[in-house]
């Protein structure tokens, strides 16, 4: 199998309450067959019975866990899907936006790099959060309790990660979701033909 075959993965991540939840089902439903879908570590974690936490040290333990799971959880797909673009909800340095200390302390407790970890995924599309443009956050995600001013927050720290990405899609919160629906579906069919252009040459 080519290098090509093995690495295509898309992140879609974003603020709490941009609408990347609901975007992914339907990004699944348009290109059923053609991806494999990782689901989010943290709520994988959290609703399993692990409870958040203020506290540093617990903080720390938590995001090494959803590291560490996301990681693997990618690479469970792309043992089973090898010839799939793999569509991951979220990916391997969101957690570096909860981390309660220097970048410097996460990558060293991670044993890597922001060229390492960003060169593991081929595009970012961010779904902004909607408390950007004054909407209601408001989900049925239990997991999910942050206030407007938190989710800002989060957002503009994901933001000042994932824009490293040379293939980093930023979609705002004052398009409308269906635009946001079409941006993604947009990017993950230029994404699918880049591999189809590189497989033939």
């Amino acid at each position: 199998m080519s290098p090509l075959a093995i690495k295509k993965r898309i992140v879609i991540t974003g603020g709490p309450g941009g609408g990347k939840t609901t975007a992914l089902d339907l990004i699944r439903r348009e290109f059923s067959g053609k991806i494999a879908s990782v689901p989010e570590s943290a709520t994988m974690i959290f609703s399993g019975g692990i409870e958040r936490s203020d506290d540093s040290n617990v903080l720390k333990a938590q995001q090494s866990a959803i590291f560490y799971l996301q990681k693997h959880l990618e690479d469970i797909q792309r043992a089973m899907h090898p010839q799939c673009i793999i569509l991951c909800d979220r990916g391997s340095l969101d957690g570096l936006a909860y981390w309660p200390d220097t970048e410097e302390n996460f990558l060293k407790k991670m044993n890597t790099t922001i060229e390492t970890e960003l060169a593991r995924y081929d595009a970012v599309i961010f779904f902004e959060t909607a408390a950007k443009s004054g909407e209601s956050i408001r989900s049925n995600n239990p997991i999910r309790n942050e206030s407007e001013k938190k989710a800002i927050e989060i957002d503009e720290k994901l933001q000042q990660i994932w824009s490293k990405h040379p293939n980093f899609n930023l979609v705002a919160s004052a398009e409308s979701f269906i635009q946001k629906v079409m941006f993604g579906i947009t990017t993950i069919e230029s994404v699918m033909e880049s591999y189809q252009n590189n497989q033939q040459d």
